[in-house]
């Protein structure tokens, strides 16, 4: 009888404990962090001139003021382009971009130093605190929610990316397709 009632407890507890552990791992990612509107003090969001003025507050992106910034084609787009292995940024970082359209800052493209941190260590980081990615090939992670797109790239990048904003750049075109684009693309269509 003694043998029973221990057997019985046993698997009570046995049981138990193998229900908790399915919840943990039904549970657990619902908890896991909500995905960054950006790096450090930048934001998906910001304007060109906030982001200047945050880019020269924080060293480690190495940004040298307006040289730095450039009217891209396509009229409401402009990219800041910085550089912190110039010495005065970050040893983690390299060239960084910060994409504006409409004065709206929409993607941000960190390179980080592979000879400092490596894909693996990153890529562990971010599944602790955003939970599994979305999308995972052999060439980048994708984590996504509602807001933002973020992104671990090989060989070494990180990119946020703005949702809204991207998709009304994929909306938005006031570049007319040139003679020699029109005579491609009918060339194309004869195949």
């Amino acid at each position: 009888m003694q043998n029973n009632f221990s057997t019985d407890i046993y698997n009570m507890f046995r049981w138990k404990k193998i229900n908790l552990l399915f919840i943990l791992f039904i549970i657990f990612p619902l908890f896991s962090e909500e995905l960054p509107q950006g790096y450090k003090n930048i934001f998906l969001g910001m304007n060109l001139e906030e982001t200047k003025d945050a880019l020269l507050k924080e060293p480690d992106f190495g940004f040298h003021g307006d040289r730095d910034v450039s009217l891209l084609p396509g009229g409401s787009r402009e990219l800041i382009e910085t550089d912190a292995r110039t010495g005065h940024g970050s040893n983690f970082l390299e060239r960084c971009y910060f994409q504006f359209f409409m004065d709206e800052l929409y993607i941000i493209t960190i390179n980080i130093n592979p000879d400092k941190m490596d894909y693996y260590s990153i890529f562990t980081k971010l599944t602790e605190k955003y939970g599994q990615p979305a999308e995972f090939s052999p060439s980048a992670a994708t984590w996504k929610d509602d807001n933002v797109t973020m992104s671990l790239e090989h060989p070494l990048t990180l990119k946020y990316i703005d949702n809204k904003i991207y998709k009304n750049t994929q909306n938005y075109n006031n570049v007319p397709i040139s003679p020699t684009e029109t005579t491609r693309e009918m060339f194309l269509d004869e195949l």
